[in-house]
């Protein structure tokens, strides 16, 4: 039997697989940010599907991080019945589910928030819009608002959490020399860049106590100019690992910005899976926190070789979740193709439309329509 399927934990955390549904924004949550029976429906279908950890969309902790249209919420307690009734969807299941909690910082939709983008500091050389740079007293503020939201998901039978620093959001931003360019403690060197991140683990850990799992995803490198480099990744994964962070998720890139995405289109052979594999076997290689590896991941033999070689101690996936919801069980029942997922971006389309993300391509296979979507938010 593959290590994949032999059952381990994160804290008290007891996990049945080591696969893992990388965070994914659905566009399936209302405009305040409740979660729907769409949504609830979809997080189901992943527990019944076989993986054995899912991870919520970027779930917004104050409103004026709010990253994009119909995203799940976690600002309020009038949140907590919808997100209570969402975690027991997969529990009733026998899944696992962590809530990722998240600010968009800088690339904040002010259009719907309302309220200014939070910049870490002078945002020169990025987008103009309406921004402020966030204040040492707003950051004190900010590190309440992730316990707050920490609480909430507690309450509502969350089984963890997952603190989002990759990718170009707030706390990325802060790690990010490219963003980070402060001139008091939270800036300059990594050990001061990565300070609000201990700061809101110590704060979450004080209100949800020293069992419930606390996660962080972090990129191992921006790939911009003057960007966050392999070499202070590293370090600040080892602050992370030294705070008492139970899992490290090792993902990278800047969602708008550069060239090399975090998610990569035309993962169509082997030798491009597994992306951020290097960034992996580096930090597995200094610290012994458990790692979670995300990106391009579409075999089951390169996922095999990743967890039998010590690489990952988990596979993180989420684009072939959208189109093979029970892709785990396919593979655990022995039929070992790769994911059908063909990586073209096109399951995120719908989602800006209003329709929720589903696999395009799929249902264009499926129908043998060209270039029609179908009307429904959930497929």
């Amino acid at each position: 039997m593959s290590r994949l399927f032999e059952e381990s934990s994160i804290n008290q955390m007891s996990l049945k697989n080591r696969f893992v549904r990388a965070a994914t924004w659905e566009g399936l949550a209302t405009e305040k940010g409740e979660a729907t029976p769409e949504l609830m429906e979809m997080m189901a279908s992943l527990a019944k599907g076989g993986v054995g950890l899912i991870i919520t969309s970027h779930s917004y902790v104050s409103q004026e991080g709010q990253g994009t249209p119909w995203q799940l919420g976690v600002y309020d307690d009038k949140l907590i019945p919808k997100l209570e009734a969402m975690a027991s969807a997969v529990h009733e299941n026998s899944g696992k589910i962590v809530m990722q909690l998240a600010h968009a910082g800088l690339y904040a939709e002010v259009a719907l928030t309302g309220r200014p983008a939070l910049a870490v500091s002078d945002p020169a050389g990025f987008p103009e819009g309406n921004i402020k740079t966030i204040t040492p007293v707003e950051i004190q503020r900010l590190v309440s608002s992730y316990a707050q939201a920490a609480k909430r998901a507690q309450v509502a039978g969350f089984d963890g959490l997952e603190i989002h620093s990759g990718h170009g959001y707030l706390l990325s931003q802060f790690l990010s020399p490219a963003y980070n360019k402060r001139q008091d403690e939270y800036g300059g060197a990594i050990e001061n860049r990565v300070r609000i991140h201990l700061q809101i683990y110590q704060a979450i850990r004080e209100v949800v106590g020293t069992d419930y799992p606390i996660m962080v995803k972090m990129n191992g490198s921006d790939f911009i100019e003057n960007g966050l480099t392999r070499e202070d990744s590293l370090k600040a994964a080892k602050l992370f690992a030294d705070a008492g962070f139970d899992a490290i998720e090792v993902s990278g890139g800047i969602i708008r910005t550069g060239k090399l995405s975090p998610s990569r289109p035309g993962i169509t052979t082997e030798d491009k899976e597994a992306y951020f594999e290097e960034y992996a076997t580096h930090f597995k290689s200094n610290i012994k926190t458990p790692l979670i590896l995300v990106g391009g991941l579409r075999s089951f033999t390169i996922a095999d070789r990743i967890v039998a070689e010590g690489i990952a101690d988990y596979i993180s996936m989420s684009r072939p979740f959208i189109r093979e919801p029970d892709l785990i069980n396919r593979w655990k029942n022995g039929d070992l193709r790769k994911a059908e997922c063909k990586s073209d971006n096109l399951c995120f389309t719908p989602g800006f439309e209003g329709h929720g993300v589903y696999c395009v391509t799929r249902e264009l296979e499926k129908n043998k329509i060209s270039g029609q979507h179908t009307t429904s938010r959930f497929s």
